[in-house]
């Protein structure tokens, strides 16, 4: 049980952390962009929300399995497949969560709007700059909630993480995966514990993302 929460805690700090990276340059070109791509590129990003996360975990499945021409330049390394290990977990929950933190950073960097930009490019500013010293420090409170929603939904993924890691312990057995072979098991009293402690964390997590609404939308 121990073992299954640290591997969850694992997965959602480790996922997270890349989603941030992952997400800034596309949240901002969503944001910023001008390109006709945007509203194909916006449904792209969008599309984990409304797809099955089993029909997700499938695909996942074949493009991260041995036969998927994605592993081809994996196979001089001695990795033929990453299904069924952590590291596929991480690319699987990646695509999973990527509109959870890919939209609060969007909402942020819109929310700025054009007249702090065109003021630091007015002074002469690189576009670097104005990333990085303007734009940056205003969208904080985006990527606050990004950083939640990410974390909080990796936390509680069940079908991706079934479909595409089969919760083998201490490689890809995360607490949701757990819960459930504890019913099946019977378990009760277990999957109980586990339960309420997911709970516990979902209300916190909810808690806390209205108070960071109500906080930025309070008047200075």
């Amino acid at each position: 049980m121990v073992e299954a929460v640290w591997l969850t805690l694992k997965l959602a700090t480790v996922t997270t952390v890349l989603l941030l990276l992952l997400a800034t340059p596309l949240a901002w070109w969503l944001a910023r962009g001008r390109s006709p791509l945007k509203p194909f590129v916006g449904a792209l990003v969008a599309l984990p929300i409304v797809l099955p996360p089993t029909v997700l975990g499938f695909y996942l499945l074949i493009a991260l399995g041995p036969e998927s021409p994605l592993m081809t330049a994996f196979k001089p390394f001695g990795i033929r497949t990453l299904a069924f290990t952590f590291e596929g977990l991480v690319i699987g929950s990646l695509v999973y969560s990527l509109p959870f933190a890919v939209q609060p950073l969007r909402n942020a960097f819109l929310a700025i709007g054009d007249e702090p930009l065109e003021v630091a490019a007015t002074l002469g500013a690189g576009k670097a700059d104005i990333f990085t010293r303007v734009a940056l420090p205003l969208a904080l409170p985006g990527y606050a909630v990004a950083a939640l929603l990410a974390f909080a939904h990796t936390i509680g993924e069940f079908g991706v993480v079934m479909m595409l890691g089969g919760g083998i312990p201490g490689e890809t057995q995360v607490l949701s995966i757990e819960i459930y072979r504890l019913v099946e098991s019977l378990e009760w009293d277990k999957a109980h514990q586990l339960s309420a402690l997911l709970l516990a964390f979902g209300f916190l997590a909810a808690l806390t993302l209205l108070l960071l609404e109500k906080r930025r939308s309070a008047p200075a």
